[in-house]
């Protein structure tokens, strides 16, 4: 396991899990219902743990991206309607022994050539805690749009 300085810990609570539970931070600046999304017979009245991953690897991958951007020899310009839309799927793994994620990130930065946005995101994904994490038992597919 790769050693880290710590500057920051997030602290969140689960109760009920996946179908029918709750989910906040200690400091209760977001505290959810969580319930299982239609297609996995839950009544969709809550978020699920696959929307919150989504929400957060798709903003910590952007904010690797304009962190990547001022690393550049010259400056890239991030417009503020740059955007990284993630698609996170869930189902049973192949091996039949629990289940896993797939993730498809859309990539939009306007005003910034494909190649670059395209060099910018391979970037990311070496600096990004979220790529970092999951590579290797995540398969990522990221497009620029």
């Amino acid at each position: 396991m790769a050693k880290i300085k710590k500057v920051y810990t997030a602290v969140a609570t689960s109760v009920g899990g996946r179908g029918s539970g709750s989910a906040k931070t200690n400091d209760g600046k977001l505290d959810v219902k969580i319930d299982n999304p239609v297609e996995m017979g839950g009544k969709g009245e809550g978020t699920n743990p696959d929307q919150l991953f989504a929400m957060a690897y798709s903003s910590c991958y952007l904010g690797t991206i304009k962190y990547v951007a001022t690393k550049e020899k010259k400056t890239v310009p991030i417009s503020p309607e740059s955007t990284v839309t993630a698609h996170v799927s869930f189902g049973p793994r192949a091996d039949k022994k629990g289940f896993g994620i797939a993730v498809k990130l859309e990539v939009s930065l306007p005003g910034v050539k494909k190649s670059l946005a395209a060099k910018l995101a391979r970037n990311a994904h070496v600096a990004c805690a979220y790529s970092h994490a999951i590579r290797r038992n995540v398969t990522v597919v990221t497009k620029i749009v």
